[in-house]
């Protein structure tokens, strides 16, 4: 999952969502220097990796990757995952539902912005200033995270490919989706419940 799909399965709790999305900047045992709910969150986002990467549904959308990306074809199925959430009609009723879901999304966050991992802290303003949440719905952010992914990882030397293998076979991906999403909506808010009662 992407960032827009840990904002999603963050279920509106602001300290919840702040630690879903710093999550991957949060090594070792330094979890436990934020906040009780910072810490629920960044334990949920693992639990959400944990589920997608261990499910057959997400095993076969790797397949379309990994011939040409290997270990990398995980995080293509990630943003992959986004676009779908960002064009459902049952999460996301229309454009503009989401593109409010986005705006309240970086309010959120903001209000936890003294918190943020430096790494993630350099990030945000790119991702509300060019608004990632809301593109995810188009074509041309799929491009751009993409691209993102080159820059953050040492071996993805292009992405064109990937963006050629993502229109080749949106269909098939949409298949991988419509079975998947709604699995890991029902566990993310259940782990999230069982997290928050501990």
């Amino acid at each position: 999952m992407n960032y827009l799909a840990h904002a999603y399965l963050s279920f509106n709790n602001t300290d919840v969502l702040a630690g879903n999305m710093i999550s991957d900047y949060v090594k070792g045992k330094t979890q436990y220097n934020y906040p009780d709910k910072i810490q629920v969150g960044i334990k949920l986002h693992r639990a959400i990796d944990d589920f997608t990467d261990t499910h057959a549904c997400t095993k076969d959308l790797k397949e379309f990757f990994r011939p040409a990306y290997r270990l990398y074809a995980g995080a293509f199925a990630d943003v992959v995952y986004d676009y779908f959430l960002a064009n459902d009609n049952i999460h996301f009723s229309s454009p503009e539902a989401l593109s409010l879901f986005a705006q309240n999304t970086y309010a959120l966050l903001n209000k936890n912005i003294v918190l943020f991992p430096p790494p993630f802290a350099k990030i945000f303003p790119w991702m509300y200033t060019q608004n990632w949440l809301y593109n995810y719905r188009f074509n041309e952010g799929m491009q751009k995270s993409f691209g993102g992914l080159a820059r953050r990882a040492s071996y993805i030397n292009e992405t064109e490919t990937a963006y050629n293998i993502f229109i080749k076979h949106k269909s098939e991906m949409q298949t991988c989706y419509n079975h998947f999403f709604t699995e890991l909506k029902n566990f993310a808010a259940y782990k999230l419940q069982v997290l928050l009662t501990a």
